[in-house]
C-alpha cells in the first residue's frame, strides 16, 4: 500500500543502483502480499483489528528505528520537541486517514479495482502541488492527470457494479497519501527519517486501532489469528523498511516507473487468489491510469 515518493536527495553510488532496484522490487512484492492478506483478513474480521496488528509490529519497529538514532545522536531534540510538529502530526494524520480508508474500501471492493484507485495518487500529487508546494505544473502534467481520470471513470463507471462507499474510501485514501507524499517533501531535511517513521506509527495506531478497541459491538480476535494479524503487521513494516534501504541508494525518479508493477500484482493476485479478474473495461482504465503514472514519472517538470 505504497507508492514511491521522492523524499531521498542523496545522490546514489552508481554501483548501488541494482541492490536499490531489487530492495524496491522486494517492498513492492511484500506491499501487494500485505494487501493480499489483508483483503484476506477482512473476511473475518474488522478494519481496525487489522489496522491493530499492523501498527503494533509497526510502532515496535519505529522504536527500535528510534532508539537507534537517538543513541547515535544524543544531542539531538528529542521526538516531542522536533520542530514543525503541526506539519509532522498533519502527515501523520493524513496516513492514518489513508490506512482507515483504504482497509474499509478492501472490505467492499476487489482488490485489483482498489489497488488502482489507490494509484491515482500521483496524479492528485499534480493537482495539490501548486498549492501546497508552489510547484509550477505545466501542460504536459495536466494532460497525464486528465488521461488518469479518464482511466479512473473507466474502473469506477458510476452507476456500475463497484459499490459507492468502496469507491470513495479508496478515492478518500489516494487524495489523503497524495498529502501524505508533499508533507514528507516538506519535511525532508527538517525532521529526521526515523523521528517521522515512529510518529506516524503511533498516531496511525491510535486512530485506525482505538476506536475498534472501544467499540462494545466488534469482538476481538483470539489470540490465533492475533498472532496472524501480527505477522502480516511484519510483511507491511519489512515492506516499510525495504522502501527506505531502496531510496538510500536510487533516486526516486528511478524507482518511480517500477512502481506500477505492485498495480500488476494487484491484478494478478485479484484474478488466481480472490477469483475477481477485472473486466475488459476496467483493464482498460487500469492501463491508462498506469500510461499516466509512467508519464508524469519520465516526463520533465516545467522550469519555475
Amino acid at each position: 500500500m505504497a507508492i514511491a515518493t521522492d523524499t531521498t536527495r542523496i545522490a546514489p553510488a552508481r554501483h548501488d543502483t541494482r541492490n536499490g532496484v531489487l530492495l524496491f522490487l522486494g517492498a513492492l512484492a511484500a506491499f501487494a502480499t500485505y494487501d493480499a492478506f489483508a483483503k484476506q483478513m477482512l473476511l473475518t474480521n474488522a478494519p481496525g483489528l487489522v489496522n491493530l496488528g499492523r501498527y503494533v509490529t509497526i510502532v515496535s519497529m519505529g522504536a527500535v528505528l528510534l532508539w537507534r538514532y537517538r543513541r547515535a545522536n544524543p544531542a539531538a531534540p528529542a521526538p516531542w520537541r522536533q520542530p514543525h510538529q503541526g506539519l509532522l502530526m498533519l502527515r501523520s494524520a493524513m496516513l492514518a486517514t489513508v490506512a482507515t480508508a483504504f482497509m474499509t474500501a478492501l472490505v467492499y471492493m476487489p482488490l485489483a479495482e482498489s489497488t488502482a484507485l489507490y494509484f491515482t495518487a500521483p496524479l492528485f500529487m499534480v493537482v495539490l502541488s501548486p498549492w501546497m508546494l508552489g510547484e509550477r505544473v505545466g501542460r504536459v502534467q495536466w494532460t497525464a492527470v486528465a488521461l488518469g481520470f479518464v482511466g479512473m471513470l473507466l474502473v469506477v463507471r458510476p452507476g456500475g457494479n463497484l459499490p459507492l462507499m468502496g469507491t470513495l474510501s479508496m478515492l478518500l485514501a489516494a487524495v489523503c497519501y497524495a498529502m501524505f507524499q508533499i508533507l514528507t517533501r516538506r519535511l525532508s531535511g527538517l525532521v529526521p527519517g526515523p523521528v517521522q517513521f515512529a510518529h506516524m506509527a503511533v498516531v496511525c495506531l491510535v486512530v485506525t486501532s482505538v476506536p475498534t478497541l472501544l467499540a462494545p459491538h466488534i469482538p476481538l480476535p483470539d489470540w490465533q489469528t492475533a498472532l496472524v494479524l501480527l505477522g502480516g503487521g511484519l510483511i507491511s513494516g519489512c515492506a516499510q523498511l525495504l522502501l527506505l534501504a531502496a531510496f538510500a541508494r536510487v533516486s526516486a525518479a528511478t524507482l518511480a516507473p517500477l512502481n506500477y508493477i505492485q498495480l500488476l500484482l494487484a491484478v494478478i493476485i485479484s484474478t488466481l487468489w480472490f477469483h475477481r479478474p477485472p473486466d475488459g473495461l476496467a483493464m482498460a482504465g487500469i492501463a491508462l491510469i498506469v500510461a499516466a503514472g509512467l508519464f508524469l514519472a519520465t516526463a520533465r517538470r516545467p522550469a519555475p
